[in-house]
């Protein structure tokens, strides 16, 4: 990391974009960061609908929707990278139970192939190194067990961003977790990068409250976010503030 960089920490904080930021789709916008390490950063845009709803998403996978409730709820655009696969945010499920029969992997969210391990798409953002060290391991939970195959534990977070087709065959049962937040992509940041874009002020930051991920309308949620510093959208003229 560039020397003149502050260090920081925003893993379980919500970006929100400074009204001068101007992107079709990072304008406006409000980013849960699932993971952040000296490496870089990695998160989900949380209020940008990208037009199917999870009725459509579980329709294209051949499965029910085992949640009656949950019908219309938007699917969101994540980022702009991996756009073609599913990032489930939820509850922490805990860590599995030793199972006494084996059963094979589940698969990707968006295909029958096998899932790919997250911590190996966090290591292609660079988003975690190659070989943790033990110095990185309070930082990055993506080793610990998990009850899905391929999911990250957010640090501090008490939430799982899970990439593996196995959370939403229990959802299409009606287990599984008990409230979700469902992507199509992600976004990530190199080294540096994100600090850097702090220091031109393009982002506000704030620790995330998971009432606002998983109760505020989509909608709502910009307005809802800057209300968590005591802000308004109009009170921040473009270019001015602090991140």
């Amino acid at each position: 990391m560039p020397s003149d960089v502050y260090p920081v920490n925003l893993t379980h904080h919500f970006l929100i974009a400074m009204p001068g930021l101007n992107d079709e789709l990072f304008g406006r916008s409000v980013v849960y960061v699932c993971e952040h390490t000296p490496r870089g950063a990695l998160g989900l845009i949380v209020n940008k609908p990208s037009g199917i709803t999870i009725d459509d998403l579980f329709r294209r996978l051949g499965l029910p929707l085992g949640r009656p409730a949950w019908s219309g709820m938007p699917v969101l655009r994540g980022g702009p990278l991996q756009t073609e696969r599913g990032f489930v945010l939820h509850e922490d499920m805990g860590e599995p139970q030793p199972l006494l029969v084996a059963t094979p992997p589940a698969a990707a969210l968006n295909s029958p192939a096998p899932a790919s391990a997250l911590p190996a798409l966090l290591q292609a953002a660079g988003a975690l190194p190659d070989e943790p060290s033990a110095a990185d391991a309070p930082a990055s939970q993506s080793a610990r067990p998990t009850v899905y195959a391929s999911s990250l534990k957010v640090a501090g977070g008490g939430l799982e961003l899970t990439t593996s087709r196995d959370v939403l065959e229990a959802v299409s049962v009606g287990a599984g977790p008990r409230r979700i937040l469902l992507a199509l992509g992600y976004a990530s940041w190199g080294e540096g990068q994100l600090e850097s874009e702090l220091g031109d002020n393009a982002w506000l930051t704030v620790p995330a409250d998971p009432a606002l991920l998983f109760e505020v309308p989509v909608e709502q949620r910009y307005e809802r976010a800057m209300a968590l510093l005591g802000l308004q959208p109009w009170m921040l003229a473009p270019g001015a503030g602090r991140a």
